[in-house]
């Protein structure tokens, strides 16, 4: 399965690492130098949930974002003991 949530559709985004030397001249520096630019990845925190899903129980991958929002019905195991 792929990253990203089954609910709002958040995944991977990817984006820059900028690595910077020096203190900036705001803070009393000589000014920053910036480095090379490398590729990285930002993930989504992703929890994996037994949910109801039209009904039925299922195990889906949500975000932290909309499992704290409401937005998914979880499913508690309560188990019966004799």
């Amino acid at each position: 399965m792929a990253r990203r949530c089954d609910i709002c559709g958040k995944g991977t985004v990817s984006g820059s690492n900028v690595p910077r030397k020096g203190q900036a001249k705001k803070k009393g520096g000589v000014g920053q130098h910036i480095g090379v630019t490398t590729k990285r990845v930002f993930r989504p925190n992703l929890v994996t949930v037994k949910a109801m899903v039209n009904g039925t129980p299922r195990t889906i991958k949500v975000c932290a974002r909309c499992l704290r929002a409401g937005r998914v019905e979880k499913v508690v195991n309560i188990k019966q003991e004799a």
